[in-house]
């Protein structure tokens, strides 16, 4: 085998291990979006502020849980909120005056089993999902989310 016909075996090769390995690392060559790289293993579309003096419970829980490991990244699901929703307060008790808040959320495909809960006062917990809903409502399922509190 020439030494041109080598480089092309490799550069084949080199594509094809490619075309293999990125969805795996949660990198969708057909999307236009051009994620960013939060690190080797989060990518996003867009980045959301979140506003950490208008809601401070939520803004500490969701810091609280990302620091513990858990997602920074919302991959957007409404249609799956209900059942994650379920399967995250399944064992979790109600506490009188209090929400129990979610983290990753439950319109998150991360969200679910496992998510981080934490008890808050409602007024917080509400004034934050409905301020994150209306941030989000023009993204279609399947946007990911990075969330930035500040």
């Amino acid at each position: 085998m020439n030494k041109r016909t080598k480089k092309k075996l490799i550069y084949l090769l080199v594509v094809l291990a490619l075309v293999i390995i990125l969805p795996y690392l949660g990198i969708d060559l057909d999307n236009d979006s051009n994620p960013t790289v939060v690190d080797q293993s989060h990518y996003y579309d867009y980045e959301l502020i979140f506003p950490a003096e208008r809601y401070p419970e939520t803004a500490k829980h969701i810091s609280d849980a990302i620091a513990a490991g858990a997602s920074a990244v919302c991959t957007i699901d409404r249609e799956g909120a209900d059942s994650n929703r379920t399967e995250s307060l399944r064992d979790i008790p109600t506490k009188k005056g209090l929400d129990r808040d979610e983290w990753p959320m439950a319109m998150c495909a991360e969200g679910g089993e496992g998510a981080d809960i934490a008890y808050i006062s409602p007024s917080d917990n509400r004034g934050a999902g409905s301020w994150v809903s209306n941030q989000l409502e023009d993204y279609p399922n399947g946007t990911r989310i990075f969330f930035v509190v500040e």
